[in-house]
């Protein structure tokens, strides 16, 4: 299913990227012309299992204020080329959704995102959990070279693990897998499949790191101060050959492309895999592709043998939005995304889109799907920190995680090049 990419290629392919947003972005501006008549907002959505619940509130704020908006909802793997096309042709939306901060960056860079740092300081901030706050916002000097500040606002808290199918694999939620061996064991004993995107490999290798390394450990390496050549990060890679030595690597091989990681989940969805690594918002994706298949469930990464530390997922503002300071109305898209992020709006999320709210008191709360329970359960340790992978290295782990399972390969190699990719942006 994956495609292998050389180290060259992929760092040709991450220099083109670069170039293309700079040419894209830099400098465009809206039109800027004076409002008239009645105020309209257009909200690029990239999640497509928030999008039921969006339209819904949406129309809500609609019917209160007089205003129209519009949910554009392109689906997750069109979303970023589209809205590099709207900053191309000076068009882009009052508001949009942001995820990875990697992707994101170049559009913070180029101003297509609102400061929010006052807003927040001012009291919107208690809508929001500490930790989802810290990992939003961009510090000083941090490696992706966007101006301090926070350029987005988040209402669901998002942490990583597996998806299992109890039917597939034997496993169950009351007796999950508690070591990387087991559930090894549990998909080669059933002749069950197991998948991870080459865009999700990252946040697994991150994760499973975290069984020998800190957070600050962590950190200290993504910010280009500590060697990717730690045995944490080698330990961490050798579960991916471990999974294909098993056979229980669905394909043998990691799936790339654009629809890399949509194309895992529906997988899972339909019931022709066994498990697979994913995020909370899996569940809502879940939700809408089929929603009569509800008996699977999430677990938190397990314990690998040998680790010094739990495990503990990596942390991420989940689905959120960012207001287009360039466009007609950047205060009407201020106070719209003011209103979704209100506890009764996140309540909505969270109850329609079995979403985790990043209101620490809705979290606390609410009552969590059980599909949702594993994921939730890694919230209290997940990984808190305001900085994340570089473009580069974001590229290299991808490329070779893919090259790793195929056996082009070797761990030690792959984090080799990994280093390499570290220290051209450092």
């Amino acid at each position: 299913m994956g495609t292998s990419l050389s180290a060259r290629a992929a760092r040709r392919r991450s220099t083109a990227v670069a170039a293309s947003l700079a040419i894209a972005l830099a400098g465009c501006s809206s039109s800027g012309e004076p409002a008239t008549g009645a105020v309209e907002l257009t909200f690029m959505n990239q999640s497509r299992g928030q999008e039921a619940a969006l339209t819904q509130l949406a129309q809500q704020y609609s019917k209160q204020t007089g205003i129209k908006i519009t949910i554009d909802t392109p689906g997750p793997a069109d979303y970023l080329p589209k809205l590099q096309g709207k900053a191309q042709s000076r068009s882009m939306p009052d508001v949009y959704s942001s995820f990875d901060a990697t992707q994101m960056a170049p559009f913070y860079k180029a101003g297509w995102a609102m400061d929010l740092s006052s807003e927040l300081n001012a009291g919107w901030s208690r809508n929001f959990s500490p930790a989802v706050l810290k990992m939003s916002a961009f510090q000083e000097g941090n490696n992706l070279g966007v101006k301090p500040g926070t350029y987005s606002v988040h209402w669901e808290t998002q942490t990583y693990g597996f998806l299992i199918n109890p039917a597939l694999t034997g496993l169950s939620a009351e007796k999950p897998p508690t070591t990387t061996t087991e559930f090894i064991d549990a998909l080669a004993a059933k002749k069950a499949k197991f998948s991870v995107a080459a865009s999700q490999t990252p946040n697994i290798i991150q994760g499973l790191a975290s069984n020998w390394l800190t957070d600050a450990e962590i950190e200290a390496t993504l910010n280009g101060k500590a060697s990717w050549k730690q045995d944490g990060w080698r330990n961490a890679f050798q579960f991916l050959a471990d999974l294909k030595k098993a056979g229980v690597l669905a394909d043998d091989s990691i799936p790339g492309g654009q629809d890399d990681h949509p194309t895992v989940e529906s997988s899972f969805f339909t019931k022709s895999l066994g498990a697979i690594f994913d995020a909370a918002p899996g569940v809502s994706v879940g939700l809408r592709t089929n929603p009569e298949f509800d008996d699977y469930f999430s677990a938190g990464l397990p314990k690998a043998p040998g680790g010094v530390h739990d495990p503990r997922s990596p942390g991420v503002p989940g689905k959120g939005a960012v207001v287009n300071p360039r466009g007609d109305h950047p205060k009407e898209a201020l106070a719209f995304v003011k209103w979704l992020t209100e506890p009764a709006q996140q309540a909505v999320f969270a109850k329609t889109a079995r979403i985790l709210p990043s209101n620490p008191e809705l979290l606390a709360g609410t009552d969590i799907p059980g599909q949702l329970t594993g994921f939730a359960a890694g919230v209290k340790t997940m990984q808190v920190m305001s900085t994340t992978f570089t473009p580069d290295v974001n590229t290299a782990i991808r490329a070779e995680s893919q090259r790793l399972v195929l056996g082009e390969t070797t761990v030690d190699a792959a984090l080799t090049t990994i280093q390499a990719a570290q220290d051209r942006t450092s």
